[in-house]
């Protein structure tokens, strides 16, 4: 059984699917792509984290990590171990005072508690195979989602609907979202307060 490492290249707004984001993962070194379509509750979960948000009240996967630490529980690994009829399966490797165990999980579920405890994801060669012949250019026929959306980023031609606030404006609006749990939009706002602090 050979293990494949993946990193996390983006999350993409289905366009067709309400409230489905498409998740993309990549071989690390490597050409080959996972693509894995979640539920929006998920997304913002994966986002919040990679971003370094702090919500103004824990979601369920901070509250997942706080009940694992106060356990001494921690998650060593991400395996994302069968793809059957377009489901994809996951399992969360963790350990408690050096004795392993094995919990099964939704994908979207493991990798958004799997990267509040910097776990790798692993998957398998043979998985790799099956769905890596899905280049990033035919995702949206596949999944039906604009890969241009991308919450991680815009797309440097598409126009910015953000120039018109001013920096302490956008900062102003971010604190409301994350006050009103919108980490969606906070997302957002997040991503161009990053590109002008870049420029």
């Amino acid at each position: 059984m050979q293990k494949i490492i993946l990193d996390i290249a983006g999350i993409a707004y289905s366009q067709t699917q309400s409230g489905s984001y498409v998740l993309t993962l990549e071989e690390r070194d490597g050409l080959r792509k996972l693509p894995i379509v979640i539920g929006g509750f998920e997304a913002q979960a994966i986002a919040v984290e990679l971003e370094n948000m702090v919500p103004s009240r824990p979601l369920t996967h901070d509250l997942f990590r706080a009940f694992c630490q106060a356990f001494n529980v921690d998650i060593i690994e991400i395996l994302i171990y069968k793809f059957k009829d377009g489901v994809f399966f996951a399992k969360l490797i963790c350990e408690q005072d050096g004795v392993p165990t094995e919990l099964d999980s939704r994908t979207s579920d493991a990798i958004a508690i799997g990267v509040r405890f910097k776990a790798p994801i692993y998957t398998l060669n043979s998985i790799l195979d099956e769905v890596s012949g899905i280049s990033p250019s035919s995702l949206s026929e596949h999944y039906d989602f604009d890969d241009e959306n991308d919450i991680f980023g815009q797309d440097e031609k598409a126009p910015n609907e953000w120039d018109i606030y001013a920096t302490e404006e956008l900062e102003h609006q971010l604190s409301e979202a994350l006050d009103n749990e919108d980490y969606e939009l906070a997302s957002k706002i997040r991503d161009e307060l990053n590109r002008r602090h870049q420029n």
